[in-house]
């Protein structure tokens, strides 16, 4: 069994150990993490004191406003950005009123600092605010990480907010845990297990959305190459929170699947994976692994095409709505079985 597996099952079954019981974190004196990660915090910093309040009307156009609703930390939040126009949730609404040719209400909910469990307040008042909304919008798990909160916790209070904001109607969109190896001031080996910790969590955050009606897009290390090759450009200066520039870039990679999500792209119902964009159907844990390491990726449920918008034992789709950067990658047209990864103990494959 491959150590995703193994670690989806533990959370599967409420096991307390979460990230802090990977077997990698072992071989680490736990002494020598506390003390880099204290460091790493100090050359980090705080220089915000607040995102843009992005709560508002984007757009114009006939009809009435489409509902979006942002919950989550402060990705969601936007902190870093200088205005309501340059958070994600702002370019997003601002993308899906000029595809849908009407107005955007964005409600905003998330908190800077939020960890999964802050979603049950998170919930209670967005549906306070908005009753009905057309499509939800979750980013969460990067404070899971760094605070270490057990895996199991994160993605039962994830599932739990998906099947409430469900069942008022609402699609949901889920941008999973972005890769935190990928921060500059975080030193070695703490950036190593970051990375591996962030992984996992998304690759559990996806299996919990998917059993629970929604859809994923992984963010994993989208930031990276524009990171190595111009980091003052894609993040802000604490040099941890993406600038406008690496807000632009995430909503990019978001926006696809939201507006797939509100039946704005045509042929959607009847679009099957294309194999030679990576695209593929297979077991939904299986799925969520493979899109942990690819950021930019879909995962929702198969069964959802046939009306039952669950996809608990059944199989999950992901597709590449994003157009890939540069050539590409070796395994698009590989079967589901992925043995690329080096930090697989196993290869997860279909037959």
């Amino acid at each position: 069994m491959s150590r995703a597996r193994t670690m989806l099952a533990s959370a599967a079954i409420g096991g307390g150990a979460g990230l802090a019981g990977l077997g990698t974190a072992g071989l680490v004196s736990y002494g020598l993490l506390k003390v880099e990660a204290k460091l790493a915090r100090r050359t980090i910093g705080k220089p915000f004191d607040a995102s843009p309040d992005d709560t508002n009307i984007y757009g114009a156009g006939l009809g009435a406003p489409i509902q979006l609703v942002v919950l989550g930390d402060s990705l969601a939040a936007g902190l870093g950005a200088d205005s309501r126009f340059q958070t994600m949730g702002g370019v997003l609404a601002t993308g899906i009123s000029a595809l849908a040719g009407r107005p955007v209400q964005l409600t905003n909910v998330a908190e800077v600092g939020a960890e999964s469990p802050w979603l049950n307040g998170q919930v209670q008042r967005a549906i306070e605010a908005v009753p009905r909304p057309d499509v939800v919008l979750i980013s969460i798990g990067g404070n899971d990480v760094t605070h270490r909160i057990p895996t199991a916790v994160s993605v039962s209070h994830l599932r739990h907010a998906v099947l409430e904001l469900r069942k008022t109607g609402a699609e949901v969109v889920v941008g999973t845990c972005p890769d935190l190896g990928t921060i500059e001031p975080l030193p070695q080996p703490l950036r190593t297990l970051t990375k591996r910790w962030s992984r996992d969590l998304a690759t559990a955050q996806t299996v919990a959305v998917v059993e629970a009606g929604g859809r994923t897009v992984s963010l994993g290390d989208l930031l990276r190459p524009d990171f190595l090759s111009a980091p003052e450009h894609m993040f802000s200066v604490d040099r941890f929170h993406p600038s406008p520039a690496g807000y632009a870039r995430a909503a990019a990679a978001l926006l696809p699947t939201l507006c797939a999500a509100l039946g704005l792209w045509a042929g959607e119902a009847s679009r099957g994976p294309d194999r030679l964009r990576g695209e593929r159907v297979g077991t939904v844990e299986e799925t969520a692994a493979h899109a942990a390491r690819r950021p930019g990726t879909e995962v929702k449920s198969a069964d959802s095409e046939k009306g039952t918008g669950r996809g608990r034992r059944g199989l999950a789709v992901l597709l590449r709505r994003r157009r890939p950067d540069g050539p590409p990658e070796h395994d698009d047209i590989d079967d589901i079985d992925d043995t690329d990864d080096t930090d697989d103990e196993g290869s997860d494959s279909t037959p």
